[in-house]
């Protein structure tokens, strides 16, 4: 007899199984499969343009979403995946314009008005959103959404207040947990930037909500730390999390740890592979190893594999420190300057440099401007006011693929930006710090480079966006004392902004010459 053989199962059912399951790279394969059968299934089409997002193809998403608004006129779910979609790509005129032509057919559609609002924002025209979701509110003012959004939009204009009532309302209206969990982060960070940092501290442990999907899960041996735990000779776990950015700033409340653990307790700290010899080097007493990341059942999960968990007595994430030790600015370390560079490689990049004209290293940009985050940054064409600078010499400090962001600034400024030869900026952070160590200034955004020279107690002026929570309701980075922050007073408006940096290089080149 043959034995009788399972069906093949259909790629549609396949593709949500797998997709239930975290396996998002097979489900888009077999929802491509699905496609072929059925091409113009407008719900297939809605599920393969939600996972697009997921796997961040904004362009493939943009392209899915265009066409279930042909096979479903009228329905604002695509219009809103289309725009959402077209914004992440930066292409923010065509986004708008899809939402003005939907608008005109359904005036009365809260959600398009409360997307046109985050799509004005995204773009830095923030003020012109509040109109967009005040009408999204009086079309249904039990929008937790379209509340929560004026509260960010509050936010960022420094109007605080009002965004601290809005959020207090959209977390009372939400219904859906995920926007609970969203509306609570937002308010943390909201306490923060308001200088409430005992309340900004504790309630900023919505970061890892598993309700909030960007929340990752730990793999660590030993209890969680809670911030009343006894920690004198305990041997302590700590997980950094987030980006490398953040591991370097938290990195500032190693020296407070050790302190209270005493002599005989031990640290160990799992970090982003790139920083463990900086990290090391920087705190003789830690244990110091790679954590690793992977992504299962659709989350971000973080282990220390090279932790002994017979080592541990608890463990925490690096991030719910200050739940401790930063209860207020005063509990901020005086001087700055905790990581240490190697000072051979620093007395290298020396070297190279010589004498001569300051060296200034500039960076000007994240390695990722999707959606808003291209609105912290000012554009290359802002820098030329700086870069014509006489009497400096610049160091380019910026990672990733700059390219045409240095052609950008040679035809706008004539200005050399020398190339530290050999140096991997993205992958050889140690080799970065020292090299920002040997300069005479750092002139950053506020991206993972600002703040590597910031830990390194480098002479540094910190661009930053307006009501940037970091501040700590402060005029400076607390994290980094020895920083001169200039903040601009909207994301639209940063003329003054570089017109300062501008300066501050000006008086640097002129006592040099002196």
């Amino acid at each position: 007899m043959v034995a009788s053989q399972s069906p093949p199962v259909r790629p549609r059912i396949l593709a949500a199984r797998l997709e239930r399951t975290g396996d998002l790279s097979g489900a888009l394969a077999a929802y491509e499969a699905a496609l072929l059968e059925t091409p113009d299934d407008a719900g297939l089409l809605t599920s393969v343009a939600r996972l697009a997002e997921q796997i961040q193809a904004p362009e493939v998403a943009a392209g899915l979403w265009a066409k279930v608004c042909v096979l479903r006129p009228g329905d604002p779910e695509p219009v809103n995946g289309r725009a959402r979609a077209l914004a992440e790509l930066g292409r923010f005129e065509e986004a708008i314009a899809v939402l003005r032509i939907a608008l005109q057919d359904d005036p009365n559609e809260p959600r398009l008005w409360t997307r046109l609002g985050v799509t004005l924002v995204q773009d830095g025209q923030t003020e012109q959103a509040l109109t967009f979701f005040d009408e999204a509110i009086r079309l249904d003012e039990r929008s937790a959404v379209a509340t929560y959004n004026r509260g960010g939009a509050y936010f960022d204009l420094g109007r605080l207040d009002a965004a601290h009532a809005d959020f207090a309302l959209a977390r009372k209206l939400a219904r859906k947990p995920a926007d609970a969990a969203m509306i609570d982060m937002a308010a943390a960070l909201l306490a923060l930037a308001q200088g409430d940092l005992a309340a900004g501290w504790d309630a900023y442990e919505a970061r890892l909500s598993r309700d909030l999907p960007s929340a990752p899960v730990f793999d660590a041996p030993g209890r969680r730390w809670t911030p009343d735990a006894p920690l004198a000779g305990k041997r302590l776990l700590v997980v950094a999390e987030q980006g490398l950015g953040d591991e370097v700033m938290f990195a500032n409340l190693l020296p407070d740890v050790l302190e209270a653990l005493g002599p005989d307790g031990q640290l160990t700290l799992s970090v982003e592979p790139r920083i463990v010899e900086l990290i090391r080097r920087s705190f003789a007493r830690v244990a110091v190893t790679a954590h690793t990341t992977e992504m299962r059942n659709g989350r971000r999960r973080r282990a220390t594999p090279q932790v002994d968990p017979r080592s541990v007595d608890y463990w925490a994430p690096l991030a719910s420190l200050p739940r401790r030790f930063r209860r207020s600015l005063a509990d901020f370390p005086a001087n700055g300057g905790y990581l240490r560079p190697d000072p051979a490689r620093v007395a290298h990049w020396r070297s190279w440099l010589g004498a001569g004209a300051p060296a200034v290293g500039i960076t000007w940009r994240s390695g990722d401007l999707r959606g808003d985050r291209r609105r912290n940054y000012p554009s290359p064409d802002q820098w030329v006011s700086v870069l014509k600078t006489p009497g400096v010499r610049f160091v380019n400090l910026q990672y990733g693929d700059c390219a045409e962001d240095l052609r950008t600034f040679a035809d706008l400024s004539g200005a050399e930006i020398l190339a530290p030869p050999g140096l991997d900026i993205r992958e050889d952070i140690d080799d970065l710090a020292a090299l920002a160590a040997a300069l005479d200034l750092v002139v950053s955004v506020g991206n993972a480079t600002g703040a590597l020279a910031g830990a390194c107690g480098c002479p540094l002026v910190l661009i930053a966006g307006p009501s940037a929570w970091p501040r700590l309701g402060s005029d400076d980075y607390p994290w980094y004392p020895q920083a001169r922050v200039l903040s601009a007073p909207t994301f639209r408006e940063w003329e003054p902004v570089m017109q300062a940096a501008q300066s501050m290089v000006a008086d640097l080149a002129a006592r040099r010459s002196s």
